[in-house]
This record gives C-alpha cells, sequence and structure tokens, in this order.
C-alpha cells in the first residue's frame, strides 16, 4: 500500500495535492498500529518495503510512505466511533434526532461529548457515491450479527485507548473511522490507516468549546474551507488556495509530532 499526498473531502479527490501528506498519514498509522498490536492485529507484515520493489525503484521514495500488507478480505461497512457530536453526526442529529439510528436527548449542541461512544456503522461507497449512515440493525444485515459484533467490540476497545493516549498529549480525539478485514480463517484485522488526520478528528483540548466546531488537526480545515463555496460536492472538486494547503500540511505535522513524536521538516 502506498499513501499519496492526494486529499479527499466530502468523498471527492481533490485536484491538488498536500505536499508530504502521504509520508506524515503512513507514519502516524504505523505509530497506531504498533502502540494497538496488542489490543487488536493489524495488516502489517513487517516485510521491508525495499524488498518488494522492483529493480532500479528508488526505495527512498517509498520508505515514508508505503507498507506491506497482509491480503484481507474487506468488511464492507466502515466503523465509526463518536466521542463528540460533531460532523455528518451533528448533521444527522438535527434533522432526525438521532445518529445511525441511536435516538438522543433533544436540545443538544454541536461538539457535546457524547453520554457514551457508540459504534456509528456507514456504507462503504462506490467512487463518486457518498458514504452513509447507518444503523447497527443495518449493519447486521450486511455483515452477519457475530461479524458486526465483532467488529463493534474492536472499534469502541481501540478508539477508547486512542482517545485516553491522545488526552495525555492535551489532545481529545472527537471521532474516528476504522476499517476491517478478514483473513481466509476469518480472522478480524484492523487495516487500511489508523487514527490518521484523514479518518480522525483531533482537536486542541484548551480550545474545545461545546457550541462550536474546534480548530483540529484534521482536513476539517478543507472541509469548512470548501463549505464557503458554491459546490455540489460532487467530482471534480474545487483547487485549493496555497494558504489552504499550506495550513493543512502544518496541521497534519503538528498532529504527528504532538501524537507520535516525529517531526517533519
Amino acid at each position: 500500500m502506498v499513501a499519496t499526498d492526494r486529499l479527499s473531502a466530502f468523498d471527492v479527490v481533490l485536484p491538488d495535492p498536500i505536499p508530504g501528506k502521504g509520508e506524515m498519514l503512513c507514519q502516524i498509522s504505523n505509530f497506531w498500529f504498533g502502540k494497538t498490536a496488542n489490543l487488536m492485529p493489524n495488516h502489517l507484515t513487517g516485510i521491508d518495503v525495499a524488498a518488494v520493489l522492483p529493480e532500479g525503484v528508488d526505495a527512498a521514495l517509498y520508505a515514508k510512505r508505503a507498507v506491506v500488507t497482509r491480503k484481507l478480505k474487506p468488511v464492507p461497512v466502515e466503523a465509526i466511533a463518536r466521542g463528540y457530536l460533531i460532523g455528518s453526526g451533528w448533521k444527522d442529529y438535527q434533522r432526525t434526532g438521532q445518529v445511525s439510528g441511536i435516538a438522543l436527548p433533544d436540545g443538544l449542541r454541536q461538539g457535546r461529548a457524547a453520554a457514551r461512544t457508540d459504534l456509528h456503522p456507514s456504507t462503504k461507497a462506490a467512487v463518486g457515491d457518498h458514504d452513509e449512515n447507518i444503523d447497527f440493525d443495518a449493519m447486521v444485515r450486511t455483515v452477519g450479527g457475530e461479524l458486526a459484533e465483532r467488529v463493534r467490540d474492536a472499534t469502541l476497545r481501540l478508539y477508547r485507548y486512542a482517545a485516553a493516549y491522545a488526552a495525555g498529549r492535551g489532545i481529545l480525539l472527537a471521532d474516528t473511522k476504522f476499517e476491517f478485514g478478514t483473513d481466509a480463517d476469518g480472522r478480524l484485522y484492523i487495516m487500511d490507516e489508523m487514527l490518521t488526520p484523514d479518518s480522525s478528528r483531533y482537536w486542541p483540548a484548551d480550545e474545545y468549546q461545546v457550541g462550536t466546531s474546534p480548530p483540529s488537526y484534521d482536513k476539517q480545515f478543507v472541509r469548512d474551507y470548501l463549505e464557503t463555496l458554491d459546490w455540489n460536492k460532487t467530482a471534480p472538486g474545487p483547487a485549493l488556495p496555497a494558504e489552504v494547503i499550506g495550513r493543512t500540511r502544518a496541521k497534519y505535522a503538528e498532529a504527528l509530532q504532538k501524537l507520535a513524536g516525529i517531526s517533519v521538516d
């Protein structure tokens, strides 16, 4: 697997890359895979990337942005853990009073901490379509009850560990999306990316305030910019200004340093 510098928002791949993003996301994923290996097996094989590249390819180009993984069968849902009412969960609550079929009290405000963390699954949409939040019963119908329960247990276990770890570094993990796969024996693995700024909302704890969408270390900065445009959220995506690209890269780099202790130029 090779992580590129391209960025998607609202399920659309944008035309402008974020310089170094692929390397930063690969490194932070690998950091979390290592931290949580005792909680959940992951897709990493430990094989050196350089050992599998074709002859003549510069291994240095892939060293920080690629991994050799197990071949797994993806579970066809995205497993989202929400600790705070934000993003699509907030929009669903405003419209229906529920998030993924879970009824919530009236009068909650944006960014409020959840009374409890739940699994909020979503569809894994085809390219060009948008993911949609679904309830747990719909997930059971899609993947079966036994696998759905295993995914829910793993999702909440991983989220709680990561949220506690991040809190110790002054960061709130508002929500995150996990993807899972199974091997030929049915064993469940965490795969794809893990707890990156692309799949998670990280907030500075000292700037958190209920009723707002706090400044974040993730691509929410890009989403917020796109929300100001007259764009129907379908491909092709709009170009990003240099300022948005630069500030987004800085956010990724700050998250990598604060969480994993890894600094980039």
